[in-house]
């Protein structure tokens, strides 16, 4: 028989609430994405990019599939499934996830996917979630832990100078 995948434990974080994504979440998106170096792990390169990005991000509040964490009310991270159209798609999504700079590498990423996957699962009955990230992001050990796989790279996707190339790696996991 085969074994079920089992999620890895989640840290407690003190303080630690997840809610839904709101409207006013975007101002903190913007402020993350704005951080020095954050830039380097996302396809965007100056403020007019990130205002439409953060548009976009936070206009699938509406649908409930964006989940932002809070420590002692603070936003900190926002994960968000991009829902798909289409009832032949629908049973798959790729999402996005950011933790704000204060709170990386402390468990909110993990808290997110985990209740991310809650969402997907039990709510709007998804099969798969698949991600984008690109080569070198620390944020890649945080989606092996959770049993995301690659199954797929760009190589030439990123293009930071003339000869300056990141590749774009895909990941996926049954839920």
């Amino acid at each position: 028989m085969k074994k079920e995948w089992q999620d890895p434990p989640t840290p407690d974080v003190e303080g630690l609430d997840i809610r839904y994504t709101d409207a006013g979440d975007a101002v903190h998106l913007q402020e993350w994405l704005s951080e020095p170096g954050v830039l380097r792990w996302f396809p965007m390169c100056d403020d007019l990019e990130i205002k439409d990005a953060v548009g976009r991000w936070i206009s699938f509040a509406q649908y409930r599939c964006s989940l932002t964490a809070t420590v002692n009310g603070k936003p900190c991270g926002i994960t968000t499934l991009y829902l798909q159209p289409y009832r032949k798609l629908a049973h798959q999504c790729e999402f996005g996830i950011i933790v704000g700079g204060g709170q990386r590498a402390k468990g909110v990423g993990g808290q997110l996917i985990k209740n991310l996957i809650h969402l997907a699962k039990d709510y709007f009955k998804i099969e798969l979630l698949h991600l984008q990230v690109y080569e070198g992001n620390p944020a890649i050990h945080l989606y092996d832990r959770w049993g995301f796989k690659e199954f797929g790279r760009q190589t030439h996707w990123i293009k930071e100078a003339p000869e300056d190339y990141r590749a774009r790696i895909f990941m996926e996991r049954f839920i």
